[in-house]
């Protein structure tokens, strides 16, 4: 498999910024936008249902600005909890600038045997905790006239792979509710748009998909290799910044993938 590109360099495009980041302990694209907004200057709330690793991460990412980032354990399934998430983040940093909606659930069944509890259970983290976390956010970041969001779609929004009917209509539910929310925004300069990765390894995603298939999904990749996490999260970091002022309602694809 080829080697990916150099590690790039940071230059504070998110100095100063408050962003809180979902889902974003232990491996995968959370902890790799975390870091990649830690070094670009942002202040940056965690937050992921799991306790230990959100403290292990926070206490790993330390290093980056020589002060642990706030964590915030939060089920992206409940209310109260995302109230709560917003109302800490807001108490303890003053503001939240960017939100990234990272959480999602994935799974593999087939239509005809696909349980409704599995149906449900992935869209309820997938899509729904998008809405959830879309609206605390609006609702602090409308009033203060500036804000930006970006939600992590999939390109299974717009392309059909077997087993996954439940996770492919929850990312392009996601990606319609990023242009919805886009327009209701735009009018208090809050942005609102979406990436959709193809293929971006790391330890979770290696559990979860057997070797023979992520070997075959590798192979639709145009560069022959999967995508690096901080690869997604360079994109996400374009997003949240002011490079990408002109921009909401947008769905990038971060992909080599092509039909």
């Amino acid at each position: 498999m080829p080697d990916p590109p150099p590690y790039p360099k940071a230059h504070a495009l998110l100095e100063d910024k408050v962003v809180l980041i979902t889902a974003s302990a232990g491996a995968g694209i959370g902890v790799a936008t975390a870091k990649r907004c830690l070094e670009e200057g942002a202040r940056v709330v965690l937050s992921d249902r799991h306790e230990r690793r959100l403290a292990e991460t926070a206490e790993q990412l330390t290093e980056i600005r020589g002060t642990q980032p706030l964590a915030v354990r939060c089920d992206v399934t409940r209310s109260d909890d995302i109230e709560n998430l917003f109302d800490t983040a807001i108490r303890e940093e003053g503001r939240v600038d960017v939100l990234v909606n990272n959480a999602g659930l994935g799974g593999t069944a087939t239509i005809v045997e696909m349980t409704d509890d599995e149906w449900d259970a992935v869209m309820d983290v997938t899509l729904k905790s998008v809405l959830r976390c879309t609206r605390a956010a609006l609702k602090h970041m409308m009033p203060r006239g500036s804000g930006a969001i970006v939600n992590l779609s999939s390109i299974l929004g717009w392309r059909a792979q077997g087993g996954q009917a439940h996770y492919a209509a929850a990312k392009a539910g996601v990606m319609a509710l990023t242009r919805v929310a886009a327009i209701e925004a735009a009018g208090s300069g809050v942005r609102v748009n979406a990436v959709a990765p193809s293929l971006a390894m790391h330890a979770f995603l290696a559990k979860v998909i057997d070797e023979a298939t992520l070997a075959d999904l590798v192979k639709l990749e145009a560069f022959g290799r999967s995508a690096e996490t901080w690869e997604i999260a360079n994109v996400i970091v374009f997003l949240a910044s002011e490079y990408s002022s002109y921009m909401t309602g947008e769905v990038i694809s971060v992909s080599s993938q092509h039909p």
